[in-house]
């Protein structure tokens, strides 16, 4: 294993999770935005990077909130057997719903919930992460 891990990431057209990615500079594979490019497989455990959608507003707080390309790309058991943690992204505004894509996903995955981080990430976020996660993953 590496001193870092590999980061999955879904971001959508606004890049906004991608941006994050290319601050941490850390090994990282795109989970696609479109259904017929398929579901990447990975072969090596990997830290999780996903947006929240939506804000609970009035749709059941977690309806939505997971990416249909994340949890299709969480659907297939190889890929769900080497996720050892999340990062989740999101709207501070969304309140109670802050990152609750991260949530769901830790909940379900039975994987630690590592970060929450501010949309595409302030300054903050990225020293956050990059020095935790590093930590972090040479003790898996």
């Amino acid at each position: 294993m590496t001193n870092v891990p590999l980061l999955v990431y879904f971001s959508s057209v606004s890049g906004n999770t991608a941006r994050f990615i290319e601050k941490l500079g850390m090994p990282a594979r795109r989970i696609p935005i479109h259904s017929s490019d398929g579901v990447p497989h990975i072969e090596e455990p990997y830290v999780l990077v996903t947006p929240t959608y939506g804000g609970g507003q009035g749709r059941g707080e977690e309806k939505g909130a997971v990416p249909k390309q994340v949890v299709r790309f969480l659907n297939d058991e190889g890929n769900r057997s080497l996720i050892r943690g999340v990062i989740s992204a999101g709207n501070s505004n969304f309140g109670e719903s802050f990152c609750l894509a991260g949530e769901i996903i830790s909940r379900k995955c039975r994987v630690p919930h590592l970060y929450r981080i501010e949309v595409f990430g302030t300054p903050e976020d990225v020293d956050r992460v990059s020095g935790g996660l590093e930590d972090w993953w040479k003790l898996q």
